[in-house]
């Protein structure tokens, strides 16, 4: 005989509806389902799309307010410099890969941003990023490269002394700081990117320097994004060029990418004999 295992239930109590301080919607008569009209923290987005930029508009969505024109600038000019990570970064690799492989054309984007949500060159980067930049600006950049001079550094390959910073394919990429360099013009730039900038050029005698996700987490952290967005606002502003590298590639044949030839195609001996 088997004794009956006693359930019980559950002392939560859920929400009736769906409930959020970021968006209403007005509900058309007769069909509550469809809406007559939107609004984004109380701006109508029908107004916000005759008068205000997609910068501003991505503000208000994230932060509950319109951002200043300085404000609205450093993210404008931040997503600019990040619209296409580049062919050399996994994630487009992984979307022109999809492309030529004749991938749905609608997966191209999802598979190649579920790569840049990792940990290297990644939205987790940025995201820790941003920790970094909050818990680490106060201090002295001399005591803090004390502090991580006895951190295990790799045999080889690249080294990311702090999440942000650090090395690219063996030396100093040159790209973050020309961006930098052009956000450091702007008035809304704070705290973040003036010490993260005082931080990567401690680090050039060792040959490392700004990565993309430091540059980007420096903007979100000075124009007041949480580390959880940082991720994601990462892989948003990366995306278009992501989807474009992949469709370039998606009516070409198989060929169009670069394969391994026998001679470059090296199987370690410890494998060889598994």
């Amino acid at each position: 005989m088997t004794l009956a295992t006693k359930v019980e239930k559950r002392d939560i109590k859920f929400a009736h509806r769906t409930i959020t301080q970021i968006w209403r919607e007005t509900p058309a008569p007769g069909n509550p389902y469809l809406a007559t009209e939107c609004l984004c923290h109380g701006y109508d987005i029908l107004a916000l799309a005759a008068k205000r930029s997609f910068a501003d508009t991505l503000f208000l969505l994230f932060l509950g307010e319109l951002p200043s024109p300085d404000q609205a600038k450093l993210l404008e000019t931040l997503a600019i410099t990040l619209i296409n990570p580049g062919p050399r970064h996994p994630a487009t690799r992984a979307a022109m890969n999809a492309g030529v492989g004749k991938t749905d054309p609608a997966h191209i984007l999802p598979i190649g941003l579920s790569i840049l949500g990792g940990e290297q060159l990644g939205g987790k980067e940025v995201e820790a990023a941003i920790r970094f930049l909050r818990k680490k600006s106060t201090t002295p950049v001399n005591e803090l490269l004390t502090e991580l001079s006895g951190n295990q550094k790799p045999p080889e390959g690249d080294y990311h002394i702090a999440p942000g910073f650090g090395s690219r394919f063996g030396g100093i990429d040159p790209m973050p700081q020309k961006i930098i360099d052009l956000l450091l013009t702007n008035k809304a730039c704070g705290k973040a990117l003036r010490w993260g900038n005082d931080f990567a050029a401690a680090l050039h005698p060792q040959n490392m320097g700004w990565l993309a996700p430091g540059v980007a987490a420096a903007v979100f952290c000075d124009l007041g994004f949480l580390p959880q967005a940082g991720a994601g606002m990462y892989q948003l502003l990366a995306a278009p060029g992501i989807l474009a590298h992949g469709l370039e590639l998606a009516n070409k044949p198989i060929s169009a990418m670069p394969f391994l030839d026998e001679d470059h195609y090296v199987i370690e001996p410890e494998a060889r004999k598994k």
